[in-house]
Formats: C-alpha cells, structure tokens, sequence
C-alpha cells in the first residue's frame, strides 16, 4: 500500500484537496479532524492536567486552551508533546485498517508534516498551493483571523515555495474545482495505475 501525504501551508485548499481525495474512494486521515476527537476524549485529560481549566464537562474548550498557548512558544511545545503522538498512533490505527481492507492508497492529510519532521511516515508527497494573495484573502475570510495572527502562522510555517520544491506531486487549488479534482485523479493514477472518472475528466 502506498502512503500519500497531503500537506499545505494554511489557506491553500487542504481540506478541499482531502474531500476530493474522498469523493474518488481513497481513504484519508485528517489530522485536525482527529485532534478534535481527542479533545472530546483520550487527549482531554492530560490537557486539563497540564492546562488547568481548559476543558468544560470533558471536552477541550479549543478557546481556552488557545489563549493559553497562541504566541507562547513553551506552552506550545507542551500541548504538542500531548497532541501529536496521540493523533501520530491513531493515523497508524488507520492506515493499519487500510492495509487489512487490501487498500492501494491511503492519505494522511499533515498540515505541518514538513515542519514536524512527518516525511518519513510517508511515501510520497502532495502539497496543495495557490498565490500568495489568494491564500491571504482565504484567510483572512475566517471567523476571528486577524492579519497579525495570519502573519504568526506563516511565520512557523515551511515557505510555500520550498513545500512546492520538496512534493513529488503539485495540487494547485486556485483554478475551477473540475482541475483540481483532475490533477487529483491524476495523482491517483500515477500512484496506482487505476484510472478514477476524475483523471479521465
């Protein structure tokens, strides 16, 4: 089975890129949509234990716990040093499914996988790209971003241009969505040697 890891700076189409993914039968792990689960369950309490007050009824009160650690660069450590192996053992649960159900591909959606030192747990690379302002405008759009906080964020992150020159494959996700869900399909050819309707257009 071959491993794809998806992966993108902030704003550039991960998400879209994932569901894409989905929509033409490949399975795919969402680090953040795990992290979610394990904040309404196994990571809730060892945060509240090294975040006192962060959880409400046994949930992490993403709120909170974000106050307490945004721009404090120990504290983020801290909560990585909780998080990351918990959501690392439960993509290798997944991919384990993945190989008893005889899957060809499976994907590991990683936001930071470059940053987090994850290109060894996988076997290739997509990133998913767009210009520089279209990113921002993305961004910018969300509930409660500010350009301070966007520009903290990119800060922390490997370049865009870098990610391009590191991936085995390019996404680009600024065009119509019939291109991407394309070079998508292509992607997955080239991985497989299965043609989806979608490389097929």
């Amino acid at each position: 089975m071959i491993v794809l890891g998806l992966t993108g700076s902030i704003g550039m189409g991960k998400s879209t890129a994932g569901k894409m993914f989905r929509e033409a039968g490949v399975a795919v792990h969402d680090s953040d949509e795990a992290v979610h689960r394990l904040y309404a369950g196994a990571a809730a309490p060892l945060v509240e234990a090294a975040f006192p007050g962060t959880t409400v009824d046994g949930v992490v009160d993403r709120a909170a716990l974000g106050k307490l650690v945004f721009g404090d660069p120990v504290a983020l450590k801290k909560l990585e040093a909780i998080v990351h192996p918990l959501v690392r053992a439960d993509a290798d649960e997944f991919l384990a499914r993945q190989r008893a159900a005889g899957a060809r591909l499976a994907v590991l959606d990683i936001p930071l996988l470059f940053e987090t030192g994850g290109r060894d747990r996988v076997d290739k690379v997509a990133v998913v790209s767009a210009p520089a302002e279209v990113q921002r405008e993305r961004v910018l759009a969300r509930p409660g971003m500010t350009a301070e906080r966007f520009e903290a964020i990119l800060a922390k992150q490997v370049p865009d241009a870098e990610k391009r020159r590191l991936a085995d494959y390019v996404i680009d996700t600024c065009r119509d969505f019939d291109v991407t869900r394309a070079r998508i399909g292509e992607i997955i050819a080239d991985l497989t040697g299965e043609k989806t309707a979608a490389s097929d257009g």
